[in-house]
C-alpha cells in the first residue's frame, strides 16, 4: 500500500493502523502546493457482496456527513474530502501532529490535580460542541485524543461511532 495514490492525488506514506474495517494511513496530497500530508481512513467492507456494500457505503456517508456538519473546530480534524474507489471508503482528513492522551497516563506518572482539571476542560470543550450539534461520540478514549504538538491542545479524533441525538430521541419514544 506504501507508494499508492488514492482518489489520484494522496499517495501513501505511513499505515498509521489496521483493522479488519480498515486502515489509516498518513498521505501526501499530491495536487497542493507543498505536498501537505494528511490522514486516510480507509472502510473496507467485510466482502463485495451488495448488502454489505450498502451497510459500509451507507456508515461511510453517515461519518463524512457527521465530520462536515462539525465543521472547522479547533480541535477536530477537519474533513478535507471524501471518495469511494474500487469498492473501499475513504475519508481525507487533517493531520493532527501530536500523540494520544495514552501515552501520557500510561507512563505511570501520577498527575497533580490541575493537570486533570485542565485536560477534563479541554475535552468538555469539545464534546460540548459535539453536543450542541446535536451528536454523541460513542468513543471518547485516551486513544482517541490526540495531544496536538503545536498548541498542547486535545483533539478528539475517529468519529465513526458517532450517533445523531435526533435519531436516538425518536428511536426512544417507540
Amino acid at each position: 500500500m506504501l507508494g499508492k495514490l488514492l482518489g489520484g492525488r494522496n499517495k501513501v506514506l505511513q499505515i498509521l493502523s489496521a483493522s479488519g474495517f480498515g486502515e489509516t494511513y498518513i498521505a501526501e496530497d499530491t495536487r497542493r502546493p507543498g505536498n501537505p500530508q494528511c490522514v486516510v481512513k480507509e472502510l473496507k467492507p467485510v466482502s463485495n457482496h451488495p448488502f454489505n456494500l450498502q451497510v459500509a457505503r451507507h456508515l461511510f456517508n453517515t461519518e463524512a456527513d457527521i465530520l462536515e456538519q462539525l465543521g472547522n473546530h479547533d480541535q477536530i480534524p477537519r474533513l478535507l474530502a471524501y471518495f469511494e474507489e474500487e469498492a473501499h471508503f475513504y475519508l481525507v482528513q487533517e493531520l493532527i501532529v501530536g500523540h494520544p492522551l495514552s501515552q501520557e497516563i500510561s507512563n505511570g506518572k501520577a498527575w497533580m490535580e490541575s493537570q486533570i482539571v485542565e485536560m477534563l476542560q479541554d475535552v468538555l470543550w469539545v464534546l460540548s460542541f459535539v453536543h450542541r450539534n446535536q451528536l454523541v461520540h460513542r468513543d471518547v478514549k485516551p486513544d482517541n485524543l490526540i495531544r496536538r504538538d503545536q498548541d498542547g491542545k486535545l483533539v478528539l479524533i475517529d468519529f465513526g461511532a458517532v450517533k445523531q441525538l435526533q435519531t436516538q430521541m425518536l428511536s426512544d419514544k417507540s
